[in-house]
């Protein structure tokens, strides 16, 4: 999976001012809905090219195709619902922005190995923070410190993953024959394992407040979204379809579900470092 850095900002008045654009800002786009249409075919072609980086030919191709689409990548993404962001491999889109002022800073894939013989790809997944949340903890600690040191930093690393702010992480489920059973399964595993590195063994309460969300009656065929929200207050909403099925209180829980997907051992790498590079230059905003 590739990310392309287009430069770009946010047109939205009402709002936090947006990241300022700048050739370095990092966003994993393989198509910008409807905004953008010249160049949509050395997108696709950059994109494919990217599938295999063993060949020094494909490399150059992929060098090229960037090269060439960076004096048009200049993108403004108004508040409109219709603007959207592309995971590139499975052409799933995901809005710009959710609510007030929670953006878009990274999308991904998440992929489960079947019988160790060949990757699945299980669900798309687009990670959003509060602007306004992340320009306090900023302020408050780390006003001092250029984006290109809070991008390495761990201890910004570590308080943001444990400060109040309102994030969603929204999934989109690709894999036709998966249930609520299995990812409810995979959230006893995966959380079960994050709850245990951050707050010891004695959690199994915590867990089972949080999987008994996922009942059996829910259906989630391909395309259903799912979304974790951390709420003020360290409360973990869960929405599927859009529709509040429950939330736990549990700034631990929060932690270990935020730690999936921008954790140091995060289910896709190239998600986390576009999230961080964004937090960065948004950061840097202030």
């Amino acid at each position: 999976m590739v990310s392309f850095r287009f430069p770009f900002s946010f047109s939205q008045p009402s709002l936090p001012k947006p990241p300022r654009a700048t050739s370095s800002y990092r966003f994993p786009v393989s198509v910008i809905a409807a905004t953008v249409t010249v160049g949509a075919a050395a997108a696709g072609a950059a994109i494919a090219a990217s599938r295999d980086h063993r060949h020094p030919i494909l490399e150059w191709v992929i060098s090229s195709q960037r090269s060439s689409l960076l004096p048009w990548g200049s993108i403004t993404l108004a508040e409109s619902s219709s603007e959207s962001v592309v995971e590139p491999k499975t052409g799933f889109s995901f809005p710009a922005t959710i609510g007030d002022s929670r953006r878009l800073l990274g999308v991904g894939l998440r992929k489960k190995s079947l019988l160790g013989l060949k990757n699945i790809d299980i669900y798309a997944f687009g990670v959003y923070a509060d602007c306004d949340d992340v320009k306090k903890l900023v302020g408050q600690k780390y006003a001092n410190l250029p984006a290109s040191e809070l991008r390495g930093n761990k201890a910004f690393m570590d308080d943001l993953m444990e400060a109040d702010i309102k994030m969603t992480v929204r999934l989109q489920i690709v894999y036709s024959k998966l249930t609520i059973r299995s990812v409810r399964n995979a959230f006893q595993e995966s959380v079960g394992n994050r709850l245990k590195k951050f707050g010891g063994l004695d959690n199994d309460d915590l867990l089972q407040s949080f999987t008994s969300l996922f009942k059996d009656e829910y259906k989630i065929p391909t395309s259903s979204t799912i979304d974790l929200t951390q709420n003020p207050g360290h409360v973990l909403g869960v929405a599927i379809e859009g529709n509040h099925v429950g939330s736990v209180k549990s700034k631990l829980l929060c932690r270990s579900i935020l730690d999936l997907y921008i954790g140091e051992e995060p289910f896709d790498k190239n998600a986390r470092e576009d999230f961080l590079d964004n937090v960065a230059s948004l950061a840097s905003d202030k």
